[in-house]
């Protein structure tokens, strides 16, 4: 489409910014509570909020005061919020089998949730990094992060999500064949309603490290992720891994990190119109906040526009640590 207009000054595009009431008439894009998704990080215990140091605003909560946090979100009108746990060197082990284990701290969460305020979706995540002692998002043998073994274990890990009752299931690992091997295995089950958010673009990025000190991960973390995560130098390929998300049953897919892939959200929204979302991840969010504490921008005005911008790039929703803020200031 190729938009007409006069020469000026019959077109004076300025016209339509010279107040609040007209440029909100002329809004090519609007952000609502509704396209927030809140990541919570749950830890054990009772009655315990445990700052993230790398996240300010951010904090580690036991099963009680998420379920407060969920109600806080409810109210906001955020619709969804996803749970990531902070699990205790005990358990993580090799195996990873505390990843599902029915008791395990996502679980008991999802189940207090749901008893709580039945009304908000839970999404929860598919990796095996809270659990392993590698940090790695898939078992290790002799160096190598293996594909097929893991996949089997993400299976068992995500029925035991679906078993707790969650809503969305986010399997996060970028393990090939992951998406197939869920959908059939939830179908199997007889969680046909359980919807598959994949992190179909991951890219092995420099802006996860917060959320690896917020999920314990980082001093377990040996070497790099670049096998299986995604060169940040590529773009077509992001297309190929939506694609073949899409076609082995993902009923959303997102792009992570958020801001620095906004051409990627903006190129799979075109390809697609599949329900794309981008996840404003920790590093992204550490920034804003710690330039808005040094006084260097407007914390707020900032957390808006960036959150702007995911819209304008074409995505239907943002996963982000503002939500509760943003809600707030979104009235």
């Amino acid at each position: 489409m190729r938009a007409i207009q006069a020469s000026f000054p019959a077109t004076r595009l300025r016209r339509t910014r010279q107040s609040a009431g007209i440029r909100a008439l002329v809004a090519e894009n609007t952000l609502t509570p509704e396209d927030l998704i809140w990541p919570l990080f749950v830890r054990e215990g009772e009655g315990v909020e445990e700052p993230v140091p790398s996240m300010p605003g951010v904090v580690r909560r036991s099963v009680d005061k998420v379920v407060q946090a969920a109600r806080e979100a409810h109210a906001l009108g955020i619709p969804a919020i996803c749970l990531f746990p902070y699990t205790s060197a005990a358990n993580r082990t090799a195996d990873c089998a505390e990843a599902w284990n029915p008791d395990n701290l996502s679980n008991r969460a999802t189940r207090a949730i749901k008893e709580a305020v039945p009304d908000i979706a839970i999404m929860t995540d598919v990796a095996l990094d809270p659990y392993s002692d590698t940090g790695h998002d898939g078992f290790v043998v002799d160096g190598k992060i293996v594909n097929d073994e893991t996949v089997e274990a993400l299976v068992k890990q995500a029925l035991s999500q679906a078993e707790a009752g969650v809503d969305i299931i986010g399997p996060s690992d970028m393990m090939d064949g992951r998406i197939a091997a869920l959908r059939a295995a939830l179908e199997t089950a007889g969680h046909k309603d359980v919807l598959l958010l994949s992190y179909a673009a991951k890219y092995a990025s420099a802006f996860y490290g917060p959320f690896r000190d917020a999920v314990g991960a980082a001093d377990a973390l040996k070497g790099d992720k670049k096998t299986y995560q995604m060169d940040p130098a590529n773009s077509d390929e992001a297309l190929r891994t939506v694609a073949r998300d899409l076609a082995e049953g993902a009923d959303m897919v997102m792009v992570k990190p958020g801001m620095p892939y906004l051409d990627i959200c903006r190129r799979v929204k075109d390809a697609y119109g599949a329900p794309t979302y981008a996840y404003q991840v920790s590093g992204e969010y550490a920034m804003i906040m710690a330039a808005a504490q040094n006084g260097w921008i407007d914390g707020d005005k900032a957390m808006l526009e960036s959150l702007m911008c995911f819209k304008r790039a074409g995505c239907d929703g943002i996963l982000t640590y503002f939500a509760p803020q943003a809600a707030r200031a979104l009235g």
